[in-house]
């Protein structure tokens, strides 16, 4: 079983929405973290999960990721334990050169920030990049989703 998760992050910097091929809404929270590692509760569109990550490893390139889908309900109740605020943000799938960017806008109080995630099946792997990626951020901690529950976009981005 490999758990690992090997992803690059991007903030957007362009318009990419009229090369998305879909989109969902996701309202996610956490009920533990601690050390790096983190336990969240995820809502999309129709479907639950609950998700354990473990510490950031390679810069921050990659960390054991392991999910599972759970009832709604469930995981309505679970955001109701959570230790920080809800993240709400809508995510976009855009294709590009032999990859899936995820791109997630986020609402409330991380209104403005638009990232991009990819993942790769290793970290020496090469990708091409679209117009509209901007400035990585892989590995800075500001923009885990955990980190911006806890410390909104709001709060920081001047």
């Amino acid at each position: 079983m490999n758990n690992l998760e090997i992803e690059r992050k991007f903030l957007v910097s362009g318009d990419f929405k009229s090369e998305a091929v879909s989109s969902t809404h996701i309202r996610q929270a956490y009920i533990n973290q601690a050390g790096g590692r983190t336990v969240r509760v995820r809502i999309r569109d129709e479907k639950a999960y609950l998700t354990i990550k473990g510490p950031s490893l390679d810069g921050g390139l990659s960390r054991f990721e392991w999910e599972i889908e759970i009832p709604v309900t469930d995981a309505e109740q679970l955001l109701e334990l959570r230790v920080s605020a809800v993240i709400d943000k809508r995510r976009y799938l855009v294709p590009f050169g032999g990859h899936t960017f995820e791109v997630d806008e986020f609402y409330g109080d991380n209104e403005g920030l638009v990232m991009a995630e990819v993942e790769l099946a290793e970290p020496s792997e090469t990708f091409e990049k679209p117009d509209w990626l901007g400035q990585e951020v892989t590995g800075d901690t500001h923009y885990y989703n955990s980190h911006l529950s806890r410390h909104p976009y709001k709060e920081w981005a001047e």
